[in-house]
């Protein structure tokens, strides 16, 4: 089961997920209606609390992506001052090929993976005192 986040670009990342822990109770109670679980064109897969590193999300029709996000772990990276260790996040989309074009996909995961880069430098900024 899928259930939809309705008006997702409009909410915060504390909305997103506020929400995203609601709709993921109630369809594994087994009580979110139907409504709850259509319309959707893009789904988020998280399989990270799970241990798993990467996997290949199945693309739910007809939706037009699926973006899978496995968990976080170190990787050692060369830097100039030797060999560092690295948060690394596996990130894996899959898309319809007749509604996207590989290169606009490609775009996206770019974009992404740099905002992403941009609100960890952020986050490290902040500290645990919530101010830059």
């Amino acid at each position: 089961m899928v259930p939809v986040l309705f008006g997702s670009d409009l909410m915060s990342l504390k909305e997103l997920s506020a929400q995203t822990k609601v709709l993921a109770a109630r369809a594994r109670d087994g009580v979110a209606q139907p409504d709850e679980l259509a319309g959707s064109t893009f789904t988020v897969s998280n399989v990270g609390s799970f241990g798993i590193e990467a996997f290949t999300p199945v693309l739910n029709i007809p939706e037009v992506a699926i973006l899978g996000v496995g968990t976080i772990v170190l990787k050692p990276v060369s830097t100039k001052n030797g060999v560092e260790f690295i948060d690394h996040i596996g990130l894996s989309l899959t898309m319809d090929h007749q509604a996207v074009d590989g290169a606009d996909a490609a775009r996206f995961m770019r974009a992404l993976i740099d905002r992403i880069a941009t609100l960890d430098r952020l986050l490290i900024r902040m500290g645990s005192n919530g101010t830059v």
